[in-house]
C-alpha cells in the first residue's frame, strides 16, 4: 500500500511540474472549402498568399470572410469557384 501511495504521489509530484500547453493551430488549417490562420501568423507572413496558396491546390480563390484580431484569434476565408467570366485559372505555386 505504501509503494502504491508513493507511486501515486510521485506521478503528482511530475505533472505538477510539467507545464501546461494548449495545442494550438499553427499554420493554415482548412479543406476545400475554406480554412483559418492564426492570427500571430498572419502577423509574420502574408495571410493573403497563404489563402491563396490554399484555395489555388483545389483550383479556387480565396474569400476573407473575417478577422478576430486577439490572442488566439484567426482570420477565416473561404475557397470558392473562379467567378463567371474570368478568363485565367488560379495559378498553383511551387517551391
Amino acid at each position: 500500500m505504501r509503494k502504491m501511495a508513493a507511486s501515486l504521489v510521485a506521478v503528482c509530484g511530475i505533472l505538477a511540474c510539467a507545464p501546461a500547453q494548449a495545442q494550438g493551430v499553427w499554420g493554415v488549417k482548412g479543406n476545400d472549402t475554406g480554412g483559418i490562420i492564426p492570427y500571430p501568423l498572419a502577423s509574420q507572413y502574408d495571410a493573403r498568399q497563404l489563402a491563396v496558396d490554399h484555395c489555388a491546390r483545389y483550383g479556387k480563390v480565396a474569400k476573407f470572410l473575417g478577422v478576430d484580431p486577439q490572442y488566439g484569434g484567426y482570420i477565416s476565408f473561404s475557397c470558392r469557384w473562379v467567378p463567371y467570366g474570368a478568363n485565367d485559372q488560379p495559378l498553383i505555386t511551387r517551391y
